[in-house]
């Protein structure tokens, strides 16, 4: 029974097989994404390697990297070999991957079309289980001022206050706003309530001389834009 518990351990390994080495000697880019989970965990069960309990883990979210971040610390414990500690480091480096995409986004400085609005906000809110709704605040060169979570609900919808809107527009000196929500449902047909905020939002802008330039639904892995489709 040792020496099967012994065949499992990283450290048995040829190092060509082993995660960490193969990490150092070959470069990041080389590794599986389940290597890579194998690396934050270090080591598995008495019967399974830290590699084929990544696979494991993988193969329930269908190898999506996304969905795996969506995993609470209680879901992740579910797989056996996964206490709390290794809960927890799995799920903090998902979330350092998560902010990291949110912060390339920031190089788009410019605005251009309302792929580089998607860029910006998926980070955001294309993940959340429940609906948010923000603006981005811009410029007249079209570059980003400001990010603001406006309102944040259940999966039913959201609250906005155009007076809030409105308020800090002014005082960033903005001359064009671009709305955003996410639908966690990952529908991306506007709802009638979609359209009336748009219409609320837009009409008082217009008389504070500021521009509503699109409003984007988010979803995990696509967007709709009111602006694209010509219903703004």
């Amino acid at each position: 029974m040792q020496e099967e518990k012994k065949s499992f351990s990283i450290k048995n390994w040829s190092d060509d097989d082993k995660p960490r080495e193969k990490l150092v000697q070959k470069g990041r880019s080389v590794l599986s994404d389940a290597e890579l989970i194998a690396i934050l965990i270090g080591s598995g069960s008495r019967n399974e390697s830290a590699v084929e309990l990544s696979k494991r883990i993988l193969a329930s979210v269908e190898n999506n990297l996304n969905e795996l971040g969506k995993l609470s610390i209680k879901q992740l414990m579910s797989f056996k070999g996964i206490g709390e500690a290794k809960a927890v480091t799995i799920a903090a480096a998902l979330e350092i991957g998560r902010r990291r995409r949110g912060e390339e986004a920031l190089v788009v400085s410019k605005i251009t079309c309302s792929r580089d609005a998607y860029e910006i906000l998926q980070p955001l809110i294309g993940e959340l289980e429940h609906e948010e709704f923000w603006i981005l605040y811009l410029n007249n060169s079209n570059k980003v001022l400001h990010k603001a979570q406006l309102s944040k609900g259940g999966l039913t919808g959201t609250l906005v206050d155009v007076r809030i809107v409105m308020k800090q527009a002014l005082e960033l000196g903005a001359v064009g706003l671009i709305l955003a929500h996410n639908h966690p449902s990952g529908t991306l047909r506007p709802s009638t309530q979609d359209k009336n905020i748009t219409q609320k939002l837009k009409r008082a802008a217009e008389a504070l001389d500021v521009k509503v330039l699109d409003h984007i639904i988010v979803t995990q892995r696509d967007y709709y834009s009111f602006a694209d489709e010509t219903i703004l």
